[in-house]
C-alpha cells in the first residue's frame, strides 16, 4: 500500500502589526531610569489572537513584563485603511512572514517626567 502525498496547505498566516506596553521585570534590558516602553512588533499568526498570544509568549521568554497589547490589523487591513507604510516596514513584515516570527521594529522606553 503505497501512502499518497497530501498537497501542502496554502500558508494561512498573515503579519499583523501590534502596539505592546511592558512595564518593568529585572534583566528586561531597559534603561535603568526607564519605567517601561512601548514596542511596535510584527507578529505572523492565522489570526490576530494567534499573533498577540505568540508576542506575548516570546516577551515573557525575554524577560520583559507585557501589559497591554494592542492590535492595528493585518497588511492587507491596514492598507484598506490607507496607511501609509513604507519599504522597510514592509521589509520587515514579509521577514517576519517569511521566518513565522515576531519581530520589534521599534522600542521607545518610558520615562517618569517627574524624575
Amino acid at each position: 500500500m503505497t501512502e499518497e502525498k497530501k498537497p501542502k496547505k496554502p500558508n494561512r498566516q498573515q503579519v499583523y502589526t501590534l502596539l505592546v506596553e511592558i512595564g518593568r521585570k529585572v534583566g528586561d534590558g531597559l534603561p535603568k531610569e526607564a519605567t517601561g516602553a512601548a514596542l511596535v512588533v510584527y507578529a505572523s499568526g492565522v489570526d490576530e489572537a494567534e499573533a498577540v498570544r505568540e508576542t506575548v509568549a516570546i516577551l515573557k521568554q525575554a524577560d520583559t513584563a507585557p501589559l497591554d497589547v494592542s492590535g492595528y490589523g493585518s497588511l492587507a487591513e491596514r492598507e484598506a485603511e490607507d496607511h501609509d507604510i513604507p519599504e522597510e516596514e514592509r521589509a520587515l513584515m514579509q521577514r517576519a512572514l517569511d521566518e513565522n516570527a515576531v519581530i520589534v521594529a521599534q522600542m521607545t522606553p518610558f520615562f517618569d517626567k517627574e524624575a
